[in-house]
């Protein structure tokens, strides 16, 4: 739920502010780097507009600053992620991310024009809903084409969902371009469930 979300922030907040150290990074290094080289490889401008659906604690953003982008945007549903994302982007002098606390199921309407969508875990979480998660499924996919420009890309990293399960998912207005090679198991879900990372373009 929400709220233990919060909590475990809370924690990783707290714990920031003691060491300066930004805490767990949500599935690991691998699949930033993986996201990042995605980006590098089919040359996308560093002044694309990018959307971090559920930042976390923002050290996505914060790499992705270091790799040349410009235009860099993180929500969250937790305001003490937020709070947690701003300290990592002081602590590391990125002015040029902007953070800010939403609902990506009923998102504010200046939240669009974006060329590339990520979400690492945020899909998921949406998923284990058990209030309507059906329905909280379908409303993320009509938020992503609303935030998402025609021919844009969006980034999934899933440790719930298999490949095909993601292609029925987003199959309204979303091509899959390809999925990326990723390690067998998450230590962020069960142990043993596979990673599954797909590149979708938008119709």
């Amino acid at each position: 739920s929400p709220s233990s979300w919060d909590a475990a922030y809370e924690r990783e907040l707290r714990f920031f502010q003691d060491t300066g150290d930004a805490g767990e990074i949500w599935f690991g290094e691998e699949s930033m780097v993986r996201v990042i080289r995605w980006l590098e490889k089919q040359k996308v401008p560093h002044d694309s507009p990018v959307l971090d659906i559920g930042t976390g604690n923002g050290v996505l953003l914060v790499e992705l600053a270091k790799s040349g982008y410009t235009n860099l945007t993180g929500i969250d549903y937790s305001p003490s992620a937020i709070k947690l994302s701003e300290k990592v982007r002081e602590k590391e002098g990125m002015s040029n991310i902007k953070l800010q606390v939403e609902d990506f199921l009923a998102p504010s309407a200046d939240l669009s024009g974006f060329q590339i969508c990520i979400d690492k875990g945020t899909f998921d979480a949406i998923s284990l809903n058990p209030d309507n998660a059906v329905g909280k499924r379908k409303q993320y996919v009509r938020s992503l084409r609303n935030v998402l420009k025609p021919e844009g890309f969006f980034l999934i990293t899933s440790c719930n969902w298999t490949k095909e399960e993601l292609l029925e998912e987003f199959r309204e207005g979303f091509e899959i371009l390809e999925e990326l090679p990723t390690p067998k198991f998450c230590f962020g879900g069960r142990i043993g469930n596979s990673v599954t990372a797909l590149v979708f373009q938008r119709k």
